[in-house]
């Protein structure tokens, strides 16, 4: 600055006046230097505030008329497309298309509110679509999936998706469940029909005298690898029907395109007259964006919802939180909810739905019951999927029940005995108090209808069987969390929870008879050979307010006491005979116990007892319900014990003479 001299050559400094406008919603400002501008300004200032308020009424009455017109043809909301098998594989809509506006699909019903659908339907080997008013609403071109019928729902007074499932034919029991999702849909509704690839091989005749009470006049000559599709509205007009032949049974019938129009039906009487309250309310927006769940949208005598249970007396988990592990298979978690929430001591205010995924109808589904939903991204594919989205609702629970010591875990694809509740009530002090407890569950792995009896025995074994459980937090924060298998990791999570180093010889509390019932016939590790072959036969306690005989007996010590006067007072079978011969345990009084000894060199030699299991049809994909090297179920109604020799600590007790059976893996028997 010392340096800085004045420019002799710069000219004066003369000041300038400028109009300054300042402009908002409400009124304009304007000063100038020149006084005889301003009633000018004025005026012009007035009449540009005039033209600004005319074009806001004018937009407002625009916009009023729009939405007027609009919402009489588009829906407020639909359902968010629904792609069975997503949770299956790994990937959500993978190889489906769904065009959509924001989250939820929608079906745009034309320009100026027009009330015909135009709908094509492409059926074929490799690729099904369905485009309306020349949108592509739906596409399966997934080479490895999608086989069978796809169905897809509209309303029809707005034209919006309100379901869409695919049936897989060409497999057992998927025409029955076919069956029961068209029995459910409401009547009026506009039904698609479309076959990819092959739809009729498992398409038997009560299947296809429901598609003729549909109005089909093809279904009776579908056959192997025919092309079909069929638009329809239930109870009503047949819009369109088109059938291809298959020309031998090594060729696919050729593509067909179907092109019907649909006139939509007034919007007055499409809705039914529920009366007023929360209850109802929950159905109406319900049943006003999702279809195939039968009486809970029905007009005259509706299903309830808001389902009531019976008080739980001397209840020792009313503050422990139910976390119903999800994904996109609203149909199970609708079953599942209705069993759950009608237990007995049940309460919706500790019931959180935990869905891997933003789909929307299972999201519908916890509204309509009153539960909480929670959503959040997929991470990992396949079973590293499922596995980290039981790490993050197990840690979302806690989080969301900071106080709760423990947490109970349910899958959507299992139903619970009315005494649910009631068994966890009277096990959860053993898990509080003996740390050799892993978990209580409610599932036996062995639990058939011909291998248990008692509903009021518990078990101890060394396996964790999952299909509800009781897991206590301190177990999760301080073991399992902190070394969860990563999202690389394609990891069963209940396989990694039965590790040595992770289980650390603890053991899980078990029933004889389960509490737990698994139905559901779809999924990354399920089909319905599957769950015909191992689950369809498990029993599920139907006797309310069981008392749990001698759970004090259960804790370590005294288990071992019991283990020991159990086999003392058990007969010995006779070795001599065929163990898988069906009088190996012969007729004798109820009350008579038997034990039996098997050859198990070491821990990991299970190899007479998975033959055995087979014999006896229960589980032998692995060992299961292993307690010391022994196993405990019954046989022709009585209680046998399976020791394993000379392995068990058990095997003391064999009889001098008694050679313990030995069932090499090449004596296979015949199957189930």
């Amino acid at each position: 600055m010392n340096s800085w001299k004045p420019n002799p050559y710069a000219p004066p400094f003369t000041p300038r006046y400028e109009d300054i406008t300042i402009v908002n919603s409400l009124h304009t400002i304007t000063s100038s230097s020149s006084a005889w501008h301003r009633p000018c300004r004025r005026r012009r200032s007035r009449l540009i505030q005039t033209c600004l308020f005319v074009a806001l009424v004018l937009s407002v009455i625009i916009n009023v008329t729009f939405l007027y017109r609009t919402g009489r043809t588009l829906p407020m909301d639909s359902s968010y497309q629904e792609n069975e098998d997503a949770f299956s594989d790994g990937q959500f809509n993978d190889g489906v298309h769904v065009v959509s506006n924001g989250r939820l699909a929608v079906v745009r019903v034309g320009d100026g509110g027009r009330a015909i659908l135009t709908i094509d339907v492409l059926s074929s080997k490799e690729r099904v679509y369905i485009e309306i008013d020349g949108a592509k609403i739906f596409e399966d071109a997934d080479t490895d999936k999608g086989r069978g019928i796809h169905i897809m729902v509209l309303n029809q007074a707005t034209g919006s998706v309100m379901a869409q499932r695919i049936f897989d034919t060409y497999s057992p029991h998927e025409d029955e469940a076919m069956v029961l999702f068209l029995n459910m849909i409401s009547d009026k509704r506009i039904v698609i029909f479309a076959i990819k690839d092959e739809g009729t091989f498992q398409l038997k005749e009560q299947s296809r005298n429901i598609l003729k009470s549909l109005g089909s006049s093809e279904v009776d000559m579908l056959s192997w690898r025919d092309m079909w599709a069929m638009v329809v509205q239930k109870r009503g007009s047949v819009y369109g029907e088109l059938h291809h032949k298959s020309p031998d049974l090594s060729s696919w019938g050729p593509p067909l395109l179907l092109q019907t129009k649909i006139p939509l039906s007034p919007f007055e009487g499409s809705e039914c007259k529920w009366p007023d309250g929360e209850e109802q309310r929950r159905r109406r927006v319900f049943c006003n964006k999702v279809e195939g769940y039968g009486s809970v949208c029905s007009c005259t005598n509706p299903a309830p919802v808001d389902l009531s249970s019976d008080y739980l007396p001397n209840n020792n988990i009313a503050d422990i939180p139910v976390a119903v592990i999800a994904s996109n298979r609203p149909q199970y978690l609708y079953r599942m909810l209705r069993s759950l929430l009608a237990a007995q001591g049940a309460n919706r205010d500790m019931v959180t739905v935990f869905i891997d995924g933003y789909f929307e109808e299972p999201y519908e589904i916890t509204k309509l019951f009153g539960v909480k939903g929670r959503q959040h991204a997929p991470i990992g594919v396949k079973n590293a999927r499922i596995s980290q989205h039981y790490k993050a609702s197990l840690t979302a629970t806690f989080s969301l029940f900071p106080n709760a010591r423990h947490a109970i875990i349910v899958e959507e694809d299992l139903d619970v005995s009315e005494d649910f509740f009631s068994y966890f009530s009277q096990t959860v002090e053993l898990l509080e108090h003996d740390d050799s407890v892993y978990c209580i569950s409610a599932w036996n792995d062995q639990g058939y209808e011909h291998t248990c009896k008692d509903p009021t025995l518990l078990y101890r074994v060394e396996t964790m069987p999952g299909l509800g459980w009781l897991l206590s937090k301190k177990l999760y924060k301080d073991e399992l969390e902190p070394n969860w298998p990563t999202s690389e990791k394609l990891w069963d999570w209940d396989m990694w929870m039965r590790l040595p180093e992770i289980r650390k010889n603890r053991e899980c509390i078990i029933p004889d008879v389960s509490r737990t019932f698994h139905f559901g016939s779809q999924g990354i590790n399920m089909n319905s050979y599957f769950q015909d072959l191992y689950f369809k036969k498990h029993t599920l306690n139907n006797i309310p307010n069981i008392i749990l005989k001698d759970v004090n007996l259960l804790h370590k010590e005294a288990y071992e006491d019991v283990m020991h006067n159990i086999i003392r007072d058990s007969i010995v079978l006779d070795h001599s005979k065929d163990p898988c011969d069906e009088t190996f345990v012969p007729e004798a009084k109820e009350s008579t116990s038997f034990v039996m000894y098997v050859k198990m060199v070491n821990e990991n030699d299970y190899t007479t007892w998975m033959e055995f299991a087979k014999c006896i049809h229960v589980w032998d994909l692995d060992v299961r319900g292993v307690h010391r090297g022994s196993w405990r179920l019954y046989l022709r109604s009585h209680p046998l014990t399976v020791i394993g020799f000379p392995y068990s600590p058990y095997a003391l007790f064999k009889p001098e003479g008694i050679v313990p059976i030995e069932l090499p893996t090449s004596a296979v028997r015949s199957g189930r």
